[in-house]
């Protein structure tokens, strides 16, 4: 790589020669808000269950109504029903929902659980069996995406204070970048460098935008990607990517062409080397509807295949998404399932998608 000769005093750079994705703008906002959410919902069902465990009382007359359980993505399961029961000479109806991880198919077990403490704080026993998978699972999703949130604004904090350091003149030290994705949209260059081919490499990424008519200052490839040309400001955290004319640098003329002169190509008519976006391989809109529709037929079948299975075959009545799927159909179908699911279980109460009003006989 030829060497940047730049003058041995403190030089200023450009404004804005680093930029803050916009992603970042709503990122950590929308992160920020899941989290809270998630807290919001899940949080005081958690809590109330670990009080009620605390000392537990289990009625057996409690009356567990339209409870229902929905798994999602294979392993997330979340479980509702109406509590109605009476302990004390009062009476109590409260709705409780859980969510836990778990892999199951088929159906859950549970009855009203209170607390004799605090007889109005009621759950179901599946809530305390699945606990502390509930309390590890909210710890988790709550890290990651409180994480998530404040590293994105860790890094947006770190870029702006980056911006402030670049106001002073300071020493400029030439390191090699890896320039990692690029992308051009009216008339903007948009450059995201990574920090790991330099000797002393801190493996940190930065963004930049470059107007029309500006390049970055390539040197070079490595690893199938482009090598450009940056200089570390003094003790910043973050390079800043030079373009291939130093316009970003407060030099003079002369001390500009001194430092271009290493990079000055042998053979005039031979263009230096720049950033090229390969042509993307585009699909015809016939190719994407054939797409579309394909897809979608394949769901299709899939969903009836599923539906066939478990009206047919499934070794229980409550298999989730079975009994979803089968409540979705129109009624000739609803009514043909449910019957070919009477004829192997009748004798136990009707799944849901098949229960009449009174939420245990066979509406068919």
């Amino acid at each position: 790589m030829p060497a940047l000769v730049l003058p041995s005093r403190p030089l200023s750079l450009a404004p804005d020669v680093i930029s803050t994705p916009r992603a970042y703008f709503w990122a950590a906002p929308f992160m920020l808000a899941l989290t809270v959410l998630m807290l919001v919902w899940e949080a005081p069902g958690v809590i109330r269950d670990f009080q009620i465990s605390q000392n537990p009382l289990a009625l057996d007359d409690g009356d567990v109504q339209n409870g229902r359980c929905t798994t999602r993505k294979l392993f997330f399961t979340d479980c509702s029903a109406r509590l109605v029961y009476s302990y004390g000479g009062r009476n109590y109806d409260t709705e409780v929902e859980v969510m836990f991880v778990d892999f199951h198919t088929g159906d859950y077990e549970t009855g009203v659980v209170i607390s004799a403490d605090h007889p109005e704080l009621a759950t179901i026993s599946l809530g305390l069996d699945k606990l502390w998978n509930r309390i590890i699972t909210l710890s988790i999703f709550a890290l990651l995406l409180g994480a998530m949130s404040l590293g994105t604004l860790f890094q947006a904090v770190r870029i702006w204070r980056v911006k402030r350091h670049l106001r002073q003149p300071a020493l400029l030290n030439a390191i090699p970048v890896e320039i990692t994705a690029f992308d051009r949209k009216r008339n903007i260059l948009s450059v995201t460098y990574n920090d790991k081919i330099a000797n002393d490499r801190t493996g940190r990424s930065a963004y930049t935008r470059m107007k029309k008519g500006e390049e970055p200052l390539i040197v070079g490839e490595a690893n199938g990607k482009a090598v450009g040309l940056a200089v570390r400001h003094g003790k910043t955290a973050l390079p800043v990517l030079l373009d291939d004319r130093l316009q970003r640098v407060g030099l003079t003329e002369a001390e500009r062409n001194l430092a271009l002169a290493p990079f000055a190509r042998s053979d005039a008519d031979q263009a230096a080397p720049m950033l090229i976006e390969h042509p993307r391989k585009t699909m015809s809109i016939g190719g994407r509807l054939r797409l579309f529709f394909g897809t979608l037929l394949l769901i299709f079948g899939g969903l009836v295949g599923f539906w066939l299975w478990y009206v047919t075959s499934a070794s229980t009545p409550f298999q989730s998404p079975g009994m979803d799927i089968n409540n979705l159909m129109p009624a000739p179908l609803n009514k043909w399932g449910c019957m070919q699911l009477r004829k192997r279980f009748g004798q136990d109460r009707a799944p849901f998608g098949c229960v009449a009003d009174d939420f245990t006989s066979w509406k068919y």
